[in-house]
């Protein structure tokens, strides 16, 4: 984004935009994680990396495009079990959308969000629900 005036002139990179995307989207109860399966692995990865946990591409599960006036913004998430998806969906583009606007004076043209997994709350505690052996009923 570039906003000249006759006093200069103000620019707004892409991983900014992308880190208030990240954050707003967090900020929404029911939001586990962000990220799918492999781009969590990454992250956990280079965040124990010197160095490795800056820049625009390791924000994961938000991806930006952003131009002089506008931004678009997709979303890759992990909601907690229970949590209506559709009106998680809603209220986390509602605060993306208010956030990016607010902070940087793009307009929001679309927010895109992918529900990639469900976090269920035996995994916080590290045991596993015993599932007895079905037969299959599919070959």
């Amino acid at each position: 984004m570039a906003d000249d005036t006759t006093q200069g002139k103000t620019t707004i990179a892409a991983s900014v935009v992308q880190k208030i995307a990240g954050i707003a989207a967090r900020e929404i109860s029911g939001v586990h994680s962000m990220g799918g399966g492999v781009s969590r692995a990454f992250g956990a990865i280079r965040e124990r990396i010197p160095g490795g946990g800056t820049g625009a591409s390791n924000i994961a599960g938000v991806q930006v495009e952003v131009g002089e006036k506008q931004a678009a913004v997709d979303l890759d998430l992990v909601v907690e079990y229970g949590a209506s998806i559709t009106e998680l969906a809603r209220a986390v583009r509602r605060n993306v959308i208010t956030a990016v606007e607010r902070m940087t004076g793009l307009e929001v043209i679309e927010v895109n969000i992918a529900v990639n997994d469900i976090h269920l709350p035996s995994e916080d505690d590290g045991t596993d629900d015993v599932v007895t052996a079905q037969p299959s009923r599919v070959e």
